[in-house]
């Protein structure tokens, strides 16, 4: 298990201070359920995330999707045809970002490093199928399998298990 920092930055819920936006407090924690619990909750809410990573002309790519995490690990699963795979793959260091849809004044920021990837098709890729059918019914409601594979390829999954390296928070719900 590996250590990383929690950066609180400080908010205004409370009325104006001095530094206020600034990092307030730097603590180390071992996962992720170290967390505050205002800052917890935001992971395990169906709540859309943000995935930051690098694209091929050196900007950030943002894309909308799912989030999921185990306590140690975080998770990105998406279609193994889809561009954001291959750039993964070059860079592996992503950034998530889970902002509270009722107070976007209330958010966490995750980086994390891709340490496994799981393909399915290939041995033990059935956990990319098994996680993208949880990741369904957590965001639908609606029963397994997941519901969205593209109806005219054998659309294949695969599932990045990320390593979280540093942590940033924002905010009261």
């Amino acid at each position: 298990m590996a250590e990383f920092t929690i950066a609180k930055f400080k908010d205004v819920s409370e009325g104006l201070q001095e530094g206020q936006f600034a990092v307030g407090e730097r603590t180390k924690a071992q996962t992720l359920a170290d967390l505050d619990p205002a800052h917890k909750q935001l992971l395990d809410k169906p709540i859309t995330m943000t995935l930051g990573l690098t694209g091929p002309d050196g900007r950030v790519n943002m894309t909308p999707m799912w989030f999921d995490y185990d306590g140690d690990n975080v998770f990105v699963n998406t279609a193994a045809h889809r561009a954001k795979c291959g750039w993964i793959r070059k860079n592996p260091r992503l950034t998530m970002l889970l902002v509270n849809p009722e107070n976007p004044y209330h958010w966490m920021s995750i980086k994390a490093t891709v340490v496994n990837e799981i393909r399915e098709g290939e041995p033990g890729g059935e956990r990319a199928a098994e996680h993208i059918d949880r990741m369904w019914t957590k965001y639908t409601g609606q029963e397994p399998p997941y519901g969205l594979r593209d109806p005219v390829i054998d659309e294949k999954r695969v599932l990045f298990e990320c390593r979280v390296d540093r942590v940033a928070t924002f905010g009261k719900p």
